[in-house]
């Protein structure tokens, strides 16, 4: 689909007539649709559901600009295409930064907010360091450790040496083999990356503009995510009016298919108080 310019990958799923949710997926450079297509394709049996590989991930182009801006108006202009007035937005980790930010910029097109194992600022990344250090799940090397949420990377290569290092720190019970799963799957787009940590996590913060946001807001976290900490999701819970925190005690930075079940009947218990589902 030709997106402001980008060639995006999308796929929509459920009935035409149903509420929508668009979900975004994190990890700029290294994520693309199949997480949230996993995540929350279960939801397509009363919703209409639609993922994509934004700009300058997965399978989409790499047309720049790689900003949060250009991600917020490339959701939108999905929404516009498919011509829904107002959607669910839904995003788990970097995709969280661009789901509260489109919440931010489009007030009167979401209906719900839903956020998975996110943060509104960086006050929280050195956490993941001091993690990656003293894991003992696998010895990462230094280069790796400081590299982590830099944006520093020289080629595709590198980047997936990268990824490779870090991936046993993710999931509470580690699985060797769903590590290999993920790095085989996983197409790599360094400038992407670079973009997304280098240039707009320096200035990323939200906290002051987190109190205008309206909609009813679900925020979900596992209670040993490395990445994106219980702390962090509380810090978006307070600031957000009437925002609902909670926290998965079985997971680490994917509850959502860590503890699936569990994770899909609290988003629906949400979606149905907030009037999405009837």
């Amino acid at each position: 689909m030709k997106i402001n310019g980008a060639e995006l990958v999308v796929e929509a799923f459920g009935p035409t007539d149903a509420p929508a949710m668009i979900v975004h997926h994190g990890a700029p450079g290294l994520g693309s649709r199949n997480e949230p297509k996993r995540s929350f394709g279960p939801f397509a049996d009363r919703m209409r559901v639609i993922v994509f590989d934004a700009r300058g991930s997965g399978e989409s182009s790499d047309d720049e600009p790689f900003t949060h801006e250009q991600w917020v108006a490339d959701v939108d202009a999905i929404r516009e295409h498919f011509g829904y007035e107002k959607i669910v937005m839904a995003g788990g980790s970097y995709g969280g930064f661009i789901a509260m930010e489109y919440a931010i910029a489009h007030p009167e097109r979401v209906s719900a907010l839903i956020l998975r194992d996110t943060a509104a600022d960086t006050a929280h990344d050195h956490l993941a360091v001091e993690r990656a250090r003293s894991t003992d799940r696998s010895v990462i090397p230094e280069w790796i450790i400081e590299r982590i949420g830099t944006g520093r990377f020289e080629s595709n290569e590198q980047l997936r040496e990268y990824w490779k290092g870090i991936l046993p720190l993710y999931d509470h019970q580690h699985d060797p083999a769903k590590d290999e799963a993920k790095l085989a799957a996983t197409r790599f787009h360094y400038r992407t990356h670079n973009a997304a940590f280098g240039q707009n996590m320096p200035r990323y913060d939200l906290k002051p503009k987190l109190p205008s946001i309206t909609c009813p807001t679900l925020v979900t976290v596992g209670r040993h995510d490395w990445r994106t900490p219980v702390a962090a999701s509380q810090v978006i819970a307070d600031l957000v009016p009437d925002a609902r925190l909670v926290v998965f005690e079985k997971s680490g930075h994917s509850p959502q298919l860590e503890e699936p079940e569990l994770f899909q009947q609290v988003v629906r218990d949400f979606l149905a108080e907030a009037g999405v589902l009837r």
